[in-house]
């Protein structure tokens, strides 16, 4: 029982911290940066790792920081001054880092304890078994699952930051035009948001795999934004759903012997395309003409 709240409680910060960042992604249209982001980031990792010879979570988030903005100068560097369309140079630059990875990986296998398909797909149900304990091996105090408390670390700095570049990070995303007249640095927000995207990727992929991270970068986002009609609702919303999809993926996993991370994405595919439906239909039920009755 105490494994199963682990698990939904790591899940659970994981959709939230992406639900917050991923909501951002959507406004600006950059969705796609999160996918090159979680994917580019493997990169970093290994450069870290191979440098200091630690998986410490700060060295860890540092390199992944490094390469995630690295990724996001480089996409934006190729579209301005190589005339190649956003989107495909964002793939360029995430494929090309995510093999480069892979090869260091290769070639340095044996002093790397790193898999990229664990980056991929990750294993969620194993977060219970990998904690961080406080003193010695035997008298030591249990202090929880380690991926937990890295994902925590960083929804706190995700939430704060939002909290207090709220209104900036609204203004760049709705209004760049107008934030540039304010003097507000939207080059700065921009790199600032992508800092967060690759903070939440590292953190949550070690755990749930980056195909999870990109769904709820993605998916709970994109169907807050159908309905809100804000962006303080909006991220109440995009977190809601991600709430959803954990609760009810966990639920469909347990039922069907399932890997858990594939069942919270696609349980938060189908609250989307619910969502989807539910709009159509009350849209087709405002089209439809009013009878009227006629009194004989």
């Amino acid at each position: 029982m105490i494994n199963d709240l682990w698990i939904l409680a790591t899940a659970s910060l994981v959709a939230i911290s992406c639900a917050l960042v991923g909501s951002f992604l959507i406004l600006r249209r950059q969705s796609l940066m999160g996918d090159a982001i979680s994917h580019s980031v493997l990169l970093g990792i290994v450069i870290a790792f191979l440098a200091t010879e630690s998986r410490s979570l700060p060295v860890m988030l540092s390199g992944a920081v490094m390469i995630g903005l690295l990724t996001a100068w480089l996409s934006d560097s190729l579209h301005k001054f190589g005339k190649l369309q956003s989107d495909a140079s964002i793939g360029i630059v995430f494929t090309l880092f995510f093999a480069l990875g892979v090869i260091l990986i290769s070639l340095f296998a044996g002093q790397i304890d790193l898999d990229q398909e664990c980056v991929l797909y990750g294993e969620i149900a194993f977060v219970p078994f990998d904690t961080i304990i406080w003193g010695g091996p035997d008298t030591g105090i249990d202090l929880g699952p380690r991926a937990l408390w890295a994902i925590g670390t960083v929804f706190i700095v995700v939430l704060v930051s939002i909290l207090i570049g709220f209104n900036r990070l609204q203004t760049v995303a709705f209004h760049p035009s107008l934030a540039v007249s304010l003097g507000i640095n939207v080059v700065f927000w921009h790199y600032f948001l992508m800092t967060l995207v690759s903070l939440t990727t590292v953190a949550s992929f070690d755990a749930v795999g980056a195909i999870l991270v990109v769904a709820l970068l993605v998916i709970p986002a994109s169907s807050a934004y159908l309905i809100a009609k804000s962006l303080k609702s909006m991220l109440w919303l995009a977190a809601a759903y991600g709430q959803a999809s954990v609760l009810i993926g966990y639920a469909v996993s347990y039922k069907l012997d399932s890997s858990i991370s594939a069942s919270i994405a696609v349980s938060s595919g189908v609250l989307l395309l619910l969502t989807v439906v539910a709009l159509e239909i009350r849209k087709r039920n405002h089209k439809m003409p009013q009878q009227t009755v006629e009194v004989q």
